[in-house]
């Protein structure tokens, strides 16, 4: 029998056969690798829906929110900031201000998508949120890859995704029921998640020293400015200390 050839029909099948299998396993090791991160996506989603559903919205309208809008920040700002009517112009305001961030960390993560197509990567894009990020880096970084994993990303992406609109749509039918979930602790779930994803980013004291800069400027900003400019504020001064103790290229 002659052997295949690599341009023969049946060993292009093999090779597609063995991509699609490959990306499958990398798919179900992102939902793995988020897992633990949709455990503490739950309390934290719990309490926005269980919120919205006091300012008047709908178990329907909350997932719209949530889903539409996958950035849990700026929703629970948006939840805050909600009226009867409400002032639109200052929720969006308000939300850009809290998900300026995100300008931030995609233009970190546009290098290991550059070997993307557009509209792949703003995809991607669409469903990066602040964990999805953090894992995604994290491993291309563990693999020592100047590319991400497409497949693990999606997987991470729709394992946080997935949890996050379902629990805030049962949270809000669950609210009325529940009454105040703050006062069960739910919300130090997201807390806990960020010390977490600083914990698995974590290089030694010296690489920390933007997260310090950013830390203190974010909580002074908090404590004398009204509003979420903190958020913008410990971002930016973050990023201008890293690249201030960036190494010198020779």
């Amino acid at each position: 029998m002659d052997s295949l050839t690599p341009s023969s029909p049946l060993a292009g099948t093999d090779a597609a056969a063995a991509s699609t299998s490959d990306a499958r396993a990398e798919t179900w090791r992102g939902l793995r690798a988020s897992l633990p991160v949709m455990l503490g996506f739950v309390p934290f989603a719990l309490v926005l829906g269980a919120q919205a559903a006091q300012k008047g919205l709908s178990a329907i309208e909350v997932p719209l929110l949530t889903g539409l809008n996958f950035a849990g920040g700026s929703e629970f700002t948006a939840v805050r900031l909600w009226t009867s009517p409400p002032h639109v112009l200052l929720i969006v305001a308000m939300s850009f201000l809290v998900n300026s961030r995100h300008i931030l960390m995609s233009a970190a993560l546009a290098p290991y998508l550059r070997h993307l197509p557009l509209g792949r990567a703003l995809t991607a894009l669409f469903f990066m949120c602040d964990e999805c990020w953090a894992l995604s880096l994290a491993d291309a970084r563990r693999r020592r890859s100047s590319r991400i994993s497409l497949p693990f990303y999606l997987g991470v992406s729709a394992g946080l995704y997935g949890t996050w609109v379902v629990f805030t749509a049962l949270g809000a039918l669950l609210g009325p029921v529940l009454g105040d979930v703050e006062a069960y602790g739910f919300d130090m779930a997201f807390t806990a998640v960020f010390l977490v994803l600083l914990r698995g980013m974590w290089k030694g004291l010296k690489p920390a020293r933007p997260w310090l800069v950013s830390l203190v400027v974010a909580a002074l900003t908090y404590r004398l400015v009204p509003g979420s400019w903190y958020v913008a504020a410990g971002a930016v001064t973050g990023l201008l200390a890293a690249a201030a103790w960036a190494p010198k290229q020779s």
